[in-house]
C-alpha cells in the first residue's frame, strides 16, 4: 500500500493534472480513492444494510466523480467539497429507488437531531432531509453545506470551518440555525 500523500501534494498534483500530466493522474487517482472511501467509511458506519453499503457507495461516487468536473479540483479541499455532493446523490438516488419499489413507504423524519447520523437513516427520512435541503440551499448555501458536509462526508467542525474558509464559531453557530429550521419544517410535515 501507498504511503499517504499531504494536503499540499494533493494540490499540487491537482493543478499538474489541470496542466495536462498523465502521470501525476496516475499518482493521484488511487490517493484520491483512498480518501472517498476513508469518506464513505466514515459516513455509514457500520449501517450497511440500511441503504448502500461501504463499497457500493464508493464506487458509485467514484463514478460519479470521474465522470464529472471532478479532476478540475483546485485542492484537496475541493475534492471533499465535490465528494460529499456526489454521496448524497447516490443515497439520495439509491433511496429513491428503493422507495419506487416498495410502492410508496410510509415512514416520514418526526426529528432532527444528530442521532439520526449515529442511527443511520430511513430512505424516506433520507429523501426528506434531501428535499428540505434543497429548500435550505436557496436560503443559505452555506448553512446546506454545512448540514451536507456533516451527514454526507461525516466531517467535523473543524474540518467544515477550514473546507469553507469560516471559523469554527460561524460554523457552529450555522449548525444550530440549520438544525432548527430543519426540525421545525420536519415537525410541520408531521
Amino acid at each position: 500500500m501507498e504511503e499517504p500523500i499531504s494536503r499540499q501534494e494533493v494540490t499540487a498534483l491537482l493543478q499538474e493534472v489541470q496542466a495536462g500530466n498523465n502521470q501525476a493522474l496516475d499518482i493521484l487517482i488511487p490517493h484520491l480513492y483512498r480518501e472517498l472511501r476513508a469518506l464513505a467509511r466514515k459516513v455509514r458506519s457500520g449501517r450497511a444494510s440500511e441503504t448502500i453499503n461501504t463499497t457500493a457507495l464508493v464506487h458509485e461516487a467514484y463514478i460519479k466523480l470521474a465522470s464529472s468536473d471532478a479532476l478540475e479540483m483546485k485542492s484537496r479541499l475541493h475534492f471533499f467539497r465535490i465528494a460529499a455532493r456526489a454521496m448524497r446523490q447516490v443515497l439520495v438516488n439509491e433511496a429513491e429507488k428503493r422507495k419506487a419499489e416498495k410502492r410508496g413507504g410510509g415512514a416520514e423524519v418526526t426529528s432532527f437531531d444528530e442521532g439520526l447520523y449515529e442511527k443511520g437513516m430511513k430512505d424516506d427520512e433520507l429523501l426528506s432531509l434531501h428535499e428540505l435541503l434543497k429548500q435550505l440551499e436557496r436560503m443559505s448555501e452555506r448553512q446546506a453545506r454545512i448540514v451536507e458536509f456533516r451527514f454526507f462526508a461525516g466531517m467535523n467542525t473543524d474540518e467544515i470551518a477550514e473546507l469553507l474558509g469560516v471559523s469554527e464559531r460561524t460554523v457552529m453557530r450555522d449548525w444550530k440555525v440549520a438544525r432548527a429550521w430543519l426540525a421545525s419544517h420536519i415537525r410541520k410535515a408531521d
